[in-house]
């Protein structure tokens, strides 16, 4: 920002001061600063928490650090974090939304009241939320709390600790408004961060939140230690999969949007790290023995876990659609998941063996491999194994 343009310069705010939140921080602070556009103090809401007998919003306002969430990375000193939602909000022409969406609850109303008239908003919110219709789009949950106000979506390969680091990557920006699109790509792109933004925001939203749910299978896949020729095919498999569910929800979804970084990039980086694909290994190594909620509460320092709370309900969607036939990786990480099938039957369900396949399989592979991918659904008592 600078001064000479004050009257025009918007004002943006930060509501969340999670791990994603302050890399995100990072950037948008010093494209505030450096840029005419914008003011240059970014306030950033923090839910006040004691971190060694400190307020949290004291440690990050003093040593701008987030201690808790993103250790070893500095904030600019432009970046103010505040415990108070409506002393954040307070005059905010752009709002980033990047917080659990379980906490989304009563913060629209309170914004609502103290944003700027005019104000725009755009959610970083990598989730979908679910009501007895079907899906409800984040992006929509805030339009409706803050009163209709335009809400775009930013969604990519992102891993938090590599974008605070500073490493290259590229994200996509979902929008409604073209002149919204440009402004906010102007809020958060930058040499290393390079954003792409297109006319599309349940594309780029709902990709962003079922990817979850196929890094789940790639995490089963990695807990029977199988290679990356499986991976591969559990990725691609998965791909087709996330697109006929948004394109069956969602027809105006453009093919194209599955190419941008918030589809098929975001989707590989989610198969080979972060935290759903971990907590899938974890549950696979351990042979069923120990439930997400455990592996989630030893894994993840008090973070949630989106892929197993999205399944749940993709489920319920594919049940209640009578679509699950067309399904059967989301069918296979449900089963695993909640209904005790054997981590080994996604193999069966995406290769559908049957059972009297079994003699061939044993000439074909040997005792083990035909025990680990057949035995097992004999048990289902399912002739059309695990399907």
């Amino acid at each position: 920002g600078n001064e000479s343009t004050m009257e025009t310069a918007k004002k943006v705010s930060i509501i969340g001061s999670g791990n994603w939140a302050c890399a995100i921080a990072k950037i948008v602070g010093n494209n505030c600063q450096r840029l005419p556009d914008f003011k240059d103090e970014v306030r950033m809401w923090t839910f006040q928490e004691k971190v060694n007998g400190r307020n949290l919003t004291d440690i990050i306002n003093t040593e701008h650090e987030n201690v808790k969430y993103m250790p070893g990375i500095k904030l600019p000193k432009n970046v103010v974090a505040d415990p108070d939602v409506e002393s954040a909000a307070r005059g905010a022409d752009v709002l980033i939304f990047v917080l659990p969406h379980q906490f989304l609850g009563k913060l629209g109303s309170k914004i609502k009241q103290v944003m700027a008239p005019g104000a725009i908003a755009i959610s970083l919110i990598k989730a979908v939320h679910f009501d007895e219709k079907g899906i409800v789009l984040i992006s929509d949950m805030i339009r409706e709390s803050l009163g209709g106000t335009d809400v775009s979506v930013l969604m990519g390969a992102n891993l938090a600790k590599e974008v605070a680091q500073g490493a290259f990557c590229e994200t996509t920006i979902g929008y409604q408004r073209e002149e919204n699109g440009r402004l906010l790509q102007k809020v958060f792109n930058d040499p290393l961060f390079h954003v792409n933004i297109v006319p599309d925001v349940p594309g780029v939203e709902v990709c962003g939140a079922l990817k979850n749910v196929v890094a789940l299978g790639a995490g089963f896949s990695d807990g029977m230690g199988l290679g990356d020729n499986s991976k591969a095919a559990i990725i691609r498999i998965g791909l087709m999969e996330m697109k006929k569910f948004i394109q069956q929800h969602y027809p105006g979804v453009m093919d194209a949007t599955f190419f941008e970084s918030c589809g098929v990039a975001d989707l590989i980086v989610t198969c080979y790290g972060g935290r759903n694909r971990r907590c899938a290994e974890a549950f696979a190594r351990a042979g069923g023995k120990r439930s997400f909620e455990s592996i989630e509460k030893e894994l993840l320092n008090g973070q949630k876990l989106q892929g197993t709370l999205t399944i749940k309900e993709v489920f319920k969607i594919l049940s209640r659609d009578g679509t699950l036939a067309q399904y059967p990786l989301f069918r296979s990480v449900h089963a695993i998941a909640f209904e005790g099938q054997p981590v080994e039957s996604m193999l069966a369900t995406l290769g559908c063996f049957r059972l009297q396949d079994a003699p061939k399989m044993l000439k074909q592979f040997g005792e083990l491999e035909a025990k680990r991918t057949i035995v097992y659904y004999g048990r289902a008592g399912d002739k059309r194994a695990a399907l």
